[in-house]
C-alpha cells in the first residue's frame, strides 16, 4: 500500500539505529515516493570491539555510570553513527545534498517507562551527526511520547501499518531483534503493538559466554540441546510476560545476570540455549494468540529471521499462521528498523505524528523527535 503522505515529500532519507544487541549500526538510505519505499542502499557497520563491550556492559549493568564516562560514550557513539551515515552515502554514490534528512535512533542504554519518573536514555549525540555529515538530523524520537504518558516504544508500528497492513486479513509484523516486539494489524480496527520479551539478546549473550561467538548462527548451538521444562517455567514466570499492553522492555531487564539468577549453570550449555530459543518462540506465539487470535500471517524482520531454528519453532507453535520474512513484501528484513527511522524523520519534518497511541499508551498522536539542522 502507498506510504502515508506519498507524493507529498518524496526524496531520500537515511535511517540509523543500533538495537539492543549492540552488534553494529544499521544504516538504510530510502527513497519515499508514490509507491512502496525503495531501499536504495544499506549496510551494517560494526562497532569497534572495545566500544561494543563497553556499551553492553553499561546497558545491562545495575550500577551507575559516571557522568564523564557517559559523556564520552555519547560522543563516541555519535561519531560512529556519523561515520556510518557517511560510509553509506559514499557506498550509494549519492551527494549529501540529495539526502533530505537523517533519522537517528541512537543506542539505547536504559528504557524505564514505568514508575514515578519514567525515562528512556539513548546515546549517539545527534549534533555530531548533523555537523559531520552536513545533513539535517532528527533524533530523540521516544521522549515526546513518554511525556504524553506513553511507553515511548515500540515506535515501528506506525511504519509497519503504513507499509504492510492489509484490508483482507489480520497480520502481525514481528521484529526479532535483541528484544521481540509485535505490531498487530487487524484488517479493520485499531493498530496495537508491544514488546513480547527476549528474542536474540539472551541467546547472543549465552553464545558469547560459551562459544565465544556474537550470535548463534542459524540456531545450531540451540539445536545441539534439549529444552529444560523446569528452567523454561522459571523464566516464563517473570511478571513481565503477564503484563497487559501497552508495555515495553529492554536489555536492562532481560540480560545475562537475569538469566544467571535462574541457575542455568546446573544444565549443559546447549540445553540452556535450546531453552532460551524456546522462551523467545513461546513468548512470541503466546502474545500473538492472545492479542490477535485471527492472525493469518506473521511477517518477521530483524536478525532473528536468519535463525532457521527459531523461525521453524515459531511456525510450529502457530500452525494456522503463515510465518515468513518481510522481504516478499518489499521490506528488507535486516533493515526494517533503519528504514522505519528514515520514515519517522520524514514524518517529523512534515509535521505529522509518528506514534500510535493505541500502541504506546500516549494521550494522543504526537510529532516525535528533535531537529538538528545540517551544517
Amino acid at each position: 500500500m502507498p506510504a502515508r503522505g506519498a507524493g507529498v515529500d518524496d526524496g531520500l532519507y537515511l535511517g540509523l539505529i543500533s538495537g539492543t544487541s549492540a552488534d553494529g549500526i544499521d544504516a538504510a538510505l530510502v527513497r519515499f515516493g508514490a509507491a512502496q519505499p525503495e531501499l536504495v542502499a544499506a549496510r551494517i557497520v560494526p562497532y569497534a570491539p572495545a566500544l561494543r563491550v563497553e556499551l553492553l556492559a553499561v546497558s545491562q549493568a545495575a550500577d551507575t555510570v559516571s557522568l564523564d564516562a557517559f559523556g564520552r560514550l555519547d560522543h563516541r557513539v555519535g561519531l560512529a553513527f556519523a561515520e556510518a551515515a557517511q560510509s553509506l552515502i559514499e557506498h550509494a554514490d549519492v551527494s549529501r545534498e540529495a539526502v533530505r534528512a537523517i533519522g537517528s535512533h541512537g543506542q539505547t542504554l536504559r528504557h524505564v517507562p514505568h514508575g514515578a519518573a519514567p525515562f528512556t536514555l539513548q546515546v549517539g549525540d545527534p549534533n555530531l551527526i548533523a555537523e559531520r555529515t552536513g545533513i539535517t538530523t532528527v533524533a530523540d524520537f521516544r521522549r515526546r511520547d513518554m511525556a504524553a504518558g506513553g511507553q515511548g516504544a515500540p515506535l515501528m508500528p506506525a511504519f509497519h501499518a503504513a507499509m504492510l497492513a492489509s484490508p483482507d486479513e489480520d497480520r502481525v509484523v514481528l521484529n526479532l531483534g535483541g528484544i521481540a516486539n509485535v505490531t498487530l494489524l487487524p484488517r479493520s480496527g485499531t493498530v496495537t503493538g508491544f514488546d513480547t520479551g527476549p528474542a536474540n539478546g539472551l541467546m547472543d549473550a549465552w553464545t558469547l559466554r560459551h562459544r565465544g561467538a556474537g550470535f548463534d548462527a542459524d540456531g545450531r548451538f540451540a539445536s545441539e540441546g534439549r529444552v529444560d521444562a523446569a528452567l523454561l517455567a522459571r523464566l516464563l514466570a517473570d511478571p513481565y510476560f503477564a503484563l497487559p499492553a501497552p508495555k515495553s522492555t529492554g536489555r536492562d531487564r532481560f540480560h545475562l545476570d537475569w538469566l544467571l539468577a535462574h541457575r542455568p549453570d546446573t544444565l549443559a550449555p546447549a540445553d540452556v540455549q535450546a531453552t532460551l530459543l524456546e522462551l523467545s518462540a513461546v513468548s512470541v506465539a503466546d502474545a500473538v494468540r492472545r492479542a490477535l487470535p485471527g492472525t493469518r500471517r506473521v511477517l518477521a524482520c530483524g536478525g532473528g529471521v536468519r535463525n532457521g531454528a527459531l523461525m521453524a519453532r515459531l511456525a510450529a507453535l502457530l500452525p494456522q499462521v503463515e510465518v515468513s520474512g518481510t522481504a516478499a513484501y518489499g521490506i528488507d528484513a535486516d533493515f526494517m528498523e533503519a528504514m522505519g527511522f528514515a520514515w519517522l524523520a520524514r514524518e517529523t519534518l512534515a509535521g505529522r505524528p509518528g506514534n500510535l497511541p493505541g500502541v504506546t499508551g500516549a494521550r494522543g498522536p504526537r510529532v516525535l523527535g528533535a531537529v538538528y539542522p545540517g551544517a
